[in-house]
């Protein structure tokens, strides 16, 4: 078996253990619905969901975020440079679904020994949180400050409920984006999102509020026995009160109730530690103020493995590195 349908693909994800969120078939649906068409590929106990991304001329680019699901084979990954190549694709990005320090024993190498390294679409680090022992075990991990913080939004009657409303997580979201300067995605977005996942109960909205009035809202999304905070947004109101850390700490304990062992607080700056813990004082720009954050939460500071890039048409490469680069400056 080769290229599937999408049922055959959420058959195939049904026998395995453990899949990344970006590999779910919804995820896939959710993709296919903004500007990205979907492909899906098994070889035996490995597998593959591969975004594409059409451009001018009939190009496309493709990308495998976060998998394979299994052993990269060589068949495998002949199958999909093969239908890349039918494609006009550019290059085929890959980020594996390994932590740094797993590279080299999973075997993964050997198989893109014809590609190159390459800058990651996904955050490549990140704070996970152990969801096993207590909870107390769980505080007893934190910083001092982010204790009190917890306890003193449950002091001041900060109130954390599941919310079905996108439209007030939408309004926190356009605020956080305008107060700390990053784009975020269209309400549109949001919705399908929750449409996609919701209903199998792999993701729920939490809101912050105070007095009835929305402060604070996080997206979580579980597969398996993993968790993950991918999008969060507050507002400039009684941020006193530390919403956000109670948000934190109540979908933690949701998602250990729903079986989970880790949490992952998904994205600091693309630092080492030693310069993560030796600078974050002083720095506000990027990611630096969200790692002062997630840190307190007493996590472990993880390193994916990263991109490679496996390039069909090396002129048209070099002129999105260019971009790329450009882009970045």
């Amino acid at each position: 078996m080769t290229r599937v349908d999408i049922q055959q693909w959420q058959n195939f994800l049904e026998q395995q253990e453990s899949i990344h969120i970006l590999q779910t078939a919804p995820w896939g649906l959710l993709k296919a619905d903004f500007g990205w068409s979907v492909q899906h590929f098994i070889e035996g106990n490995s597998g593959a969901q591969v975004l594409f991304k059409k451009l001018p001329l009939g190009f496309h680019i493709a990308y495998i975020p976060m998998g394979p699901i299994g052993f990269f084979s060589p068949i495998l990954l002949a199958e999909i440079q093969s239908f890349c190549k039918s494609k006009r694709v550019i290059f085929l990005k890959v980020e594996p679904d390994l932590w740094q320090e797993d590279l080299e024993a999973s075997g993964f190498l050997a198989c893109v020994t014809s590609m190159q390294a390459s800058k990651s679409i996904q955050p490549q680090n990140t704070i996970t949180l152990e969801l096993s022992g207590t909870e107390e075990d769980w505080l007893s991990r934190m910083k001092q400050k982010t204790r009190y913080n917890i306890r003193l939004a449950e002091k001041k009657g900060v109130i954390i409920q599941e919310s079905k409303s996108i439209d007030d997580f939408y309004t926190l979201m356009l605020e956080t984006g305008e107060r700390d300067g990053f784009g975020v995605h269209s309400k549109a977005y949001y919705q399908r999102a929750f449409e996609l996942f919701n209903p199998s109960g792999i993701c729920k909205i939490f809101i912050a509020s105070y007095d009835e009035k929305p402060l604070a809202g996080i997206f979580v999304f579980i597969s398996g026995k993993r968790s993950w905070y991918f999008y969060g947004a507050s507002n400039n109101q009684e941020r006193n009160l530390m919403p956000t850390y109670l948000l934190q700490w109540e979908a933690m304990k949701y998602c250990a109730a729903e079986g989970c062992s880790t949490y992952d607080l998904w994205g600091i700056p693309d630092a080492d530690p030693e310069t993560l813990e030796g600078t974050f004082m002083d720095r506000n720009d990027g990611l630096w103020s969200v790692y002062r954050f997630k840190r307190g939460f007493g996590g472990t500071i993880r390193r994916t493995a990263g991109a490679w890039d496996d390039v069909y048409i090396q002129p048209l490469y070099r002129l999105y590195q260019w971009w790329i680069h450009r882009h970045d400056a």
